[in-house]
This record gives C-alpha cells, sequence and structure tokens, in this order.
C-alpha cells in the first residue's frame, strides 16, 4: 500500500476517534437528560372506564348511558357498574381492588375514610327529595312519626338522606316503621295503601314522579321550613316548583311545592388520568348543561358542594374551560402532544448548547495536539534571548525541525489543516530568526588552530 493511502486511512481512523470521544458525551448527557424527562412524562389514559351507577337513584341509569355515547365518539369505552346506591358507589371507588374509576353518587352520602381518596368533577343537577304520603295535608316530616315509611335501600344515597331527615325531626324510631324498600316497590305499596309515605330523590323531569304526582289520594309535601333544612346541611337547597308544572291542563301540582335538593355528582378516584377527567367534564356539560324544570341553562355541571374536595382538573375546567389543546385537536392528538410537550425541556436545555459545544469541542481537540508543540517554540523563543552560543543555536535549530517533522505527521482533517499551516509560519519565523542569531555568532575555533593562526 501507498504512503499516501497508509495516511489517508490513519487520518480517517483519526477523524472517526474524534468525532466519537467528542459526540459520545454529548450523546450520554442528551440520554440522561431524556431518560430523566420520561420519568415526568404522563403515561396514556387508559381506553376503558368503569362507572359506579346506583340504579334507583337521581336518573343515574339514563345519564350513564348518554356518558357512553360521548366518551364512545372519542374512543373511549365506558362500563356500566350498578350498585345498591350511592354508598355503594363511594365504597367501590374506595377500594383500590374493585376496578371502578368513577361514579354517580347523591350529595351528602359522603363516608369520611372515602372522601380522603375520591374528588369531585363537580355537581350533574339537582335530584330533589320528594315525600309522597297518603291522609291529611302535613307541611313537615316530622308530621310522620308513628306512620309506615319506605326510605329507600339500604345502602342507597335516598335511605341516608331521609334518615338525616327522619332523625333531625326525631321521627325515626319507633312507633315509626322505617322500610327498605326499593323505588319501584314503595311507589307500588303506596298505591296500594300498605304504606304512609315514601322518601325518593329523583330528577323532577322523572315520569315515575310525575305520575305519582296525578294519583288521587297521595299528596307531595311541600317543605314548611326547607329554608332551615338548606341552612343546616350545606350540601342542600331550597327550590320551588311551580304550580302546574307536571301538567297545566289537570295543574298538577295543584299549588307552588318547596322542595329540598341534595346535587347528583360526579366523582373519581384521585388517580384518574387528566385526559379522562377533561373528557368527562366536557360529556358533564354536554348532558346537564340544558335548562329543566328545577334547573336554568349552563347551571350545571358547576363546582358546588359536594363532600369531596374538588379536583384539580375540575378547579382548571371551572376556571378557564376545556384546555386549549382539547379545543381544536380530536381527544386522542391533544392528549398525545400534552404528553410529549414535555420532551422540548431536554431538547430546549441540553440540545441547543450541545449543538453550539460540540463543534467548538471538536475543534479545541484537533488544535490541541499542535498546540502543544507551540511550548517548543515558546521555549526555543526564549533560549534566543539569552545570547546562546553556535552550538546552542544549532541545537535549538535541531529541535525545531524536528517538532516541524512531528507536526507534519499529525492526521489533519481538511476542515481544520489552516491550523497546521499556521503552526508551519509560526515555525518559519523562529527558523528565520534562528539563520540570524547564527549568521551574527562568533566562529569558536580549538586551541590548536588558534595557535597555528
Amino acid at each position: 500500500m501507498k504512503k499516501t493511502d497508509l495516511l489517508k486511512a490513519q487520518l480517517r481512523r483519526t477523524e472517526r476517534r474524534d468525532l466519537w470521544l467528542t459526540l459520545g458525551p454529548a450523546i450520554a448527557l442528551l440520554s440522561l437528560a431524556f431518560a430523566g424527562t420520561f420519568y415526568f412524562v404522563k403515561p396514556a389514559p387508559p381506553k376503558t372506564l368503569v362507572i359506579a351507577t346506583p340504579q334507583d337513584e337521581g336518573g343515574f341509569r339514563y345519564f350513564a348511558r348518554k356518558y357512553q355515547e360521548i366518551l364512545a365518539k372519542h374512543g373511549v369505552t365506558l362500563e356500566i357498574r350498578p350498585t345498591k346506591g350511592s354508598i355503594t358507589s363511594i365504597e367501590l371507588l374506595a377500594d383500590d381492588t374493585a376496578g371502578v374509576d368513577v361514579a354517580f353518587v347523591q350529595s351528602g352520602a359522603v363516608s369520611a375514610e372515602a372522601a380522603t381518596r375520591v374528588v369531585s368533577l363537580g355537581a350533574l343537577s339537582y335530584v330533589p327529595l320528594w315525600v309522597f304520603y297518603r291522609g291529611e295535608p302535613i307541611e313537615d316530616v316530622r308530621e310522620l312519626r308513628g306512620r309506615r315509611i319506605a326510605v329507600g335501600p339500604e345502602e342507597s344515597g335516598t335511605r341516608s338522606l331521609a334518615l338525616t331527615m327522619l332523625k333531625a325531626n326525631k321521627v325515626d324510631a319507633a312507633p315509626t316503621e322505617l322500610l327498605a324498600l326499593s323505588r319501584d316497590e314503595s311507589i307500588e305499596q303506596l298505591k296500594q295503601g300498605k304504606l304512609d309515605a315514601v322518601f325518593l330523590v329523583s330528577t323532577a323531569e322523572s315520569p315515575a314522579i310525575q305520575k305519582l304526582a296525578a294519583v288521587p289520594g297521595i299528596h307531595l309535601l311541600s317543605f314548611a321550613r326547607a329554608e332551615a333544612y338548606a341552612r343546616r346541611y350545606t350540601y342542600l337547597s331550597r327550590h320551588v316548583l311551580p304550580r302546574g308544572v307536571f301538567d297545566l291542563a289537570a295543574d298538577i301540582p295543584a299549588q307552588d311545592v318547596a322542595l329540598i335538593s341534595p346535587t347528583a355528582n360526579l366523582v373519581a378516584k384521585d388517580s384518574l388520568h387528566p385526559a379522562l377527567a377533561y373528557l368527562l367534564l366536557r360529556a358533564a356539560s354536554d348532558v346537564h348543561g340544558k335548562a329543566g324544570m328545577l334547573d336554568k341553562t349552563g347551571e350545571f355541571p358547576a363546582p358546588l358542594e359536594t363532600g369531596f374536595t374538588l379536583s384539580s382538573e375540575a378547579r382548571r375546567y371551572y376556571q378557564s374551560g376545556v384546555p386549549l389543546l382539547q379545543r381544536y385537536l380530536p381527544f386522542w392528538a391533544a392528549n398525545l402532544v400534552d404528553r410529549l410537550w414535555v420532551m422540548l425541556v431536554p431538547i430546549i436545555a441540553v440540545l441547543v448548547p450541545l449543538v453550539r459545544a460540540v463543534p467548538a469541542l471538536l475543534l479545541w481537540r484537533v488544535r490541541s495536539r499542535i498546540f502543544r508543540w507551540y511550548a517548543r517554540l515558546k521555549e526555543i523563543e526564549l533560549q534566543l534571548e539569552e545570547n546562546p552560543d553556535r552550538e546552542m543555536l544549532a541545537d535549538m535549530m535541531r529541535r525545531l525541525d524536528e517538532a516541524e517533522r512531528e507536526v507534519n505527521r499529525i492526521p489533519m482533517p481538511l476542515s481544520y489543516s489552516e491550523n497546521l499551516y499556521f503552526f508551519r509560519e509560526h515555525v518559519e519565523v523562529v527558523r528565520r530568526r534562528l539563520v540570524r542569531k547564527l549568521a551574527d555568532a562568533p566562529l569558536h575555533l580549538e586551541p590548536e588552530a588558534q595557535a597555528a593562526g
């Protein structure tokens, strides 16, 4: 192989070594930055959600089906898990092994233990407490003492609220008889005269409520002290059902009715993915944002008192609306961008400085092979200031030639070859000084030669 070919091969090996020795630490640093960033990147949201839905409360079954349709449009499957009531739903949310992500619950049905692991996404609608009874007209539940009353299934929010009302008026003990009956069963027994009163929690639009209000001999209780209940129990509010709103022709109800109402609420595990929380809130706005008999347009969903802490996503939603990305991008695209934007941190903080630093580092590494020979030049120049004799000048010239030869052997990429020629120019400058010094230096003869002269 020719000498030029050997030099070219050596040059290529040197260039590759320089490149990897320079890029290696930069790549390692960038990889470390990305690895650290991935730790903070939010995982993708699951494509399946499970919602706990009490069967006999607040029209929750209807709401769940509407949510199911909306989420399906965004590629998310909503599985509906029926429960016995709000209390059961809350317990399932608090249980990490139950597999429930969100739930519809009634305000006031709060477990102290569960409340620390469950957050609210907001109130969805008013679901009044309806008390239907037989007999002479009454003004308050305290007048139900000694009667047979259906208060809802054991684990329902209806039962929880009914017992709260009855205990507050001290009519929950004997001779009052409290029966844990389902909604349909209690309505049927009231119609048949087997019950004196029933407690129901449902929306004003419920067909079952409107039909029951039209049954002869059955009265709807108007709470004369509704405001007092609302003041004592912050999750309740007072509402007036207008006369004739159920049936104008039949004038049902026959007078304005004062109601007390908890709210239907959407609650979730505190670990619910933020993207799904926003998607559920958007669905809530679509389903519950319309006007009803007791609700105004746009009144719900709302951050009302529910007994649970409002989630951070819900708080931002009620303050600022839908996140910017979800306003203009499909759900999956908005979520992808939201998850990956954090990757810009290592790109901006690490990659951009490296783009500037790596070429400078490579240049320094290539130049460093030549720069160390400048120490030889400086040493020779300092010795020139000491008026060296001819023998020392000759040794300095020998060392200068050696430095030039060694530098010429250094593999130098073409893009950096100007550094080699700069060094050779500087060598020539020192050589010219040496030549002038040699020309001016006296010729020292041996003693015999001097005697002969």
